[in-house]
Formats: structure tokens, sequence, C-alpha cells
């Protein structure tokens, strides 16, 4: 494999792909033997494994910039253009399922592909091709207005992140000033951003009802694999959250504002745990890459491999520019098995976050896809695959002397205390969206009451220094995945849970690095609940496991605390 820059790229040609997929789907369904059929559907899937690296390669270089003319034309034919593919796929699903050698394949292949392909004949119709790509439109043009906003503070231009570094600032003037500067970011842009998400709302609203469904919320969880379970059991997850892990996230943050000398925690105080400043990462992105490189190969075999993967075809973007995409994400090159992470760095410990959380799912998907028969097996579902990005985060732990010098328990505690403070944060913006589509006929001023009572509810600690915006419920547009993945975000709170139920394991001395592995090895092969038990790890949507997780997290804390 070449380095990522310097791969090929040229615009696939649909009109052929679909004639070489049709060609092969008779020949599927005239098979003689399982040996036949499978060699057809591997050819078929080479097929798409091809598309989708092209698409990947297209989207990364749009993130890399949104404002680069080409790529954007790329992105916009894929948005076009995937949808109509969606008809060819159900086919091919179908012919699957229909097929007399189904029980071989899914012997190989695994029962979670099969289950998508059952729900998918139900997900998908020639009346949803043209809202799915005005969908995809609209998602774009969302990205471009969040990455086109900057402003100038203290001598520099500043996008959402840049102004983050700011509010971990010693100096609480200049904490508020960034918050102010960024909550007025938002405001400003906030007509245009209620716009798109009113749009965004009918159109899956539309989607949904086209297909039969009561509701986007019947819709979006058989799209998001969610067969093990429902809304109700998601809303008493929620409430064991608010039950057993708030009270100790006020706790924690009552504690934090005794030891800033604050009589009320802010917004901007949150993000500065200790008043001499947070602990920050020793060196430039180069030299924080070769110092995790050197963390991976150390422990272990598998992850040594992986890093130097990664590092010699330079598989990764962090540096923070003007008009890249915000936030960070892992995706995955199918023809090469080559994940690829993006990131935006800003100076603070969430750089580190960056070279174990999306370096963990990069992880997982290097070890699984030379593990599994299909690249399409090599993500599980959403709340499997973040445990694979939260566990790494603790299991670099031993290394991160290395990044932080002697300010390295800081890093930890603060790193542990707020993997748990921000579940009922990811639990609330997973109930702001039940509400909404719920609703599905509320409007912006809904939507920021529907917010600030959420709030309330499962963060009673949060104060915006009387900011009008943001105390009036404007908060929730801050969230990229309301816009563009909705109902993923309860998804990071489930998979803390099972973060912390892997290092609970290790700190009890426990395989934990064995369960992580096999976690790994899996994919996507199984269902949620089968993967998490073949895994070891506790259900993470039983209270009971939460209330037990909470009381695990308030003693490690504290003996973190004790060292600092």
């Amino acid at each position: 494999m070449e380095k990522f820059k310097d791969l090929q790229y040229e615009r696939p040609d649909l009109k052929e792909l679909r004639g070489e997929y049709k060609r092969l789907l008779a020949g599927f369904k005239q098979a003689k033997s399982f040996e036949e059929a499978d060699r057809v559907f591997l050819a078929m899937q080479g097929l798409m494994e091809k598309l989708m690296t092209r698409q990947t390669i297209a989207h990364v270089r749009n993130t890399m910039n949104m404002k680069d003319a080409f790529y954007d034309g790329e992105i916009q034919f894929f948005n076009k253009e995937m949808p109509k593919l969606m008809m060819l796929v159900k086919k091919v699903g179908k012919a699957l399922l229909q097929s007399p050698f189904r029980p071989q394949m899914e012997e190989k292949y695994g029962t979670l592909m099969f289950k998508d392909m059952e729900e998918q004949q139900k997900l998908v119709k020639l009346s949803t091709i043209l809202p799915s790509i005005r969908e995809n439109k609209l998602r774009t043009e969302y990205s471009k207005t969040a990455a086109a906003c900057s402003v100038d503070f203290m001598g520099e231009t500043c996008n959402f992140y840049g102004l983050l570094r700011h509010m971990q600032s010693t100096d609480r003037a200049e904490r508020k000033a960034a918050f102010q500067a960024w909550a007025g970011l938002y405001e400003s842009v906030s007509g245009k951003l209620d716009e798109q998400y009113g749009k965004l709302v009918k159109l899956r609203c539309g989607i949904a009802k086209r297909l039969g469904f009561k509701s986007f919320i019947d819709y979006v969880y058989l799209a998001r694999s969610r067969y093990d379970y429902g809304p109700e059991q998601v809303a008493a997850f929620r409430e064991a959250v608010r039950q057993y892990i708030t009270p100790l996230c006020g706790k924690m943050y009552r504690e934090q504002a005794r030891r800033l000398g604050l009589e009320k925690l802010e917004y901007y105080d949150e993000a500065l745990v200790f008043p001499d400043g947070n602990a920050v990462p020793l060196g430039s992105p180069e030299e924080l890459t070769e110092k995790a490189r050197r963390m991976y190969e150390e422990m272990s075999p598998e992850t040594g491999e992986y890093f130097n993967f990664m590092t010699e075809h330079e598989l990764f973007d962090f540096v923070t520019r003007e008009n890249k995409h915000l936030g960070g994400y892992c995706t995955f090159l199918p023809d090469y098995k080559a994940p690829f992470i993006f990131s935006n760095f800003n100076g603070t410990s969430a750089d580190i976050d960056v070279l174990t959380h999306e370096a963990g799912h990069a992880f997982e998907a290097y070890y699984s896809s030379r593990r599994l028969p299909l690249a399409s097996m090599t993500f599980s579902t959403s709340e499997i695959n973040e445990i694979h990005s939260m566990s790494m985060e603790f299991f670099a732990y031993p290394y991160m002397e290395r990044f932080f010098g002697d300010k390295t328990d800081k890093y930890r505690y603060a790193h542990f205390c707020d993997a748990l403070k921000t579940i009922p944060y990811l639990v609330s913006v997973d109930e702001f969206q039940h509400r909404v589509f719920e609703n599905p006929g509320s409007g912006p001023a809904d939507w920021r009451r529907y917010w600030k009572e959420i709030e309330g509810k499962y963060m009673p600690w949060r104060s915006y220094d009387g900011n009008a915006f943001l105390e009036g419920g404007g908060f929730w547009m801050q969230k990229q995945h309301i816009f563009l993945y909705p109902f993923y975000y309860v998804d990071y709170a489930m998979a803390q849970m099972g973060a912390f139920s892997l290092y609970r394991m290790q700190q009890e001395g426990g395989d934990a690095w064995g369960s992580y592995l096999k976690l790994c090895a899996m994919g996507g092969k199984y269902g949620y609940f089968e993967t998490l038990q073949r895994a070891g790890i506790p259900m993470p949507l039983d209270p009971a496991v939460v209330k037990e997780t909470a009381a695990f997290a308030e003693q490690y804390a504290e003996q973190l605390k004790q060292k600092l």
C-alpha cells in the first residue's frame, strides 16, 4: 500500500458497476453448490469494497478541507448516486436470504449480517431514494456551516475546537471570554442550524412514514441494528444513569469547585480540573505520534504491528486547520484493510485521547479485518465499536508518563472522572432526540425548551453564567451527532459502561486484555447481546450493572485522587 496522500482517486463508473453487480447476482441465483455461490458472493462483495474505498478516500480528503472544490464535487456525486444503489443491494440481500446455501453462509459469515439483510428489506423502498439524497445534501450543508465558523481570539483565528483550548486556561477571565466567543459563534449560525435541523427532522420522519413505520424512532432502532432492545430499555438505562451516576458527577463537580476556589462552577470552569492547570501533552503532533508508536509497540505485539502500519502509510491527519471538518473519527479503506484516523489537535489532553480513543477504533479495524472473511464484517454495532475505543483509553494508562511527565497522575484522575462525567450528557442528547421525534411537529423554541428541561434532569450543576442563548436551551445544537448521526450518541454511554467493566476486570486481576482481543476479533459477526456475552462483558443496559459501575468508578476515582 502507498501512503494515503499518494493513493490515486478516480470517480467510480456506477453504470458499469451496476451491470457487473446484476450479472453476478444472476450467477449467484443459478449456483449449484455452496462453493460456487460463495465464490460469486465474494466477487459481489469485492465490487462493493472497491466502491466504498473510493468513497472513503473522497470523504477523508473532503473533511481535510471543506473548501476543496474537487472533493466537494465528489461528495455531492456520492450523496446523489449512492442511495440509488440501495434497491440493488436489497435484491442481493433477498437472494442471500432465500438461498438454499444460507445455513453454510451464515455459519461462515455470522448471524448479524443475515439479520441486517432481513431488516434491510423493510428499510429500503424506491420511494425513499430521493428523500435519502436530500438528507445527504442537508448533512453536507450542515458540515460546511459548522466548518466555516471561526473568530479572531487573542491574536489567532479559532474555530470551535481552537476556543476549547482557551476554556482550559488557568485565567478565569480568558476562560469566560473564550466561552462567550464560542457561544457567540453558535448563536450567529443558530438560525441556519435550526433551519437545517428542521428540514432533517421532516425528511427523516417522511422516510419512516413511506416505509410504513409509526415513527422515525421505530425506523432508526432497526436501522441501527438494535435488535436486542428497544426504546423502553434505553429509557430505563437513562433513568439508571440519572439515579446512580448523576449524583456522583455532582459530587465530583462540587469537589472541583472547591479545588478551584469557586463558590459556583460555570460551564467555562468545568474543563479546568486543577487550579494550576490541567495536564497538557508534551511535544509537537509529530513527537506525540512517535511516542504513541513506541507505546503501542510495548503494549502488545498486535498493537505494535498495527500502529507501525498506520505510521508507515501516514494514515492519520491530526493538525487543526482552517476549513477542516470539526471533530474526529476513524474510518476504513476496505481494499487496503487500512484504518484512517482524523482529528483536530488543540494542545490539550484531548490530543492524547485521540491517540487512544480513535486509535482504539483503528486497532479493532486492523485486527478484525485480518481475521474475518469480509471487510463489511470489520465493525460491529456502534454500542460495541465504542467499547473498542474507550477501553483502549484505559489500557494506555501505564504509558502516560511519556506524554504528561510529572503531571501524569493529574491526567489519569481527570480522564477517569471525565469518562464518568460525560455519561449524563450522552443520555441527555439521546432523550432530546426522543423528545423531538416523539413530537415531529415541534420547532426551534420547543427544542430549546426540551433541552433546558433535560439538562436540568441529568446535569443539574450546569450553569452558563447568564448567557441568554445557552441559558435558553441553545446548547443542544453544538452536538454534530444530532445532525449527522441520529440516535447514535447513547451508544457512547452504553459502551463506556462496557469499558469500565473491562478496566474493572483488569484492576481485579482478570484477563481484560484477552477479553478485549476476543471482542475485537469478532468484529460484526454477532449481535449486541451475543458479542458481549462471548467477550465476558456485563450487559450495560441492566440498571444493576449501572449501579455497580458507579460504585467502582467512585472507589477508583478516590484511589486516583490520593495520588495527586
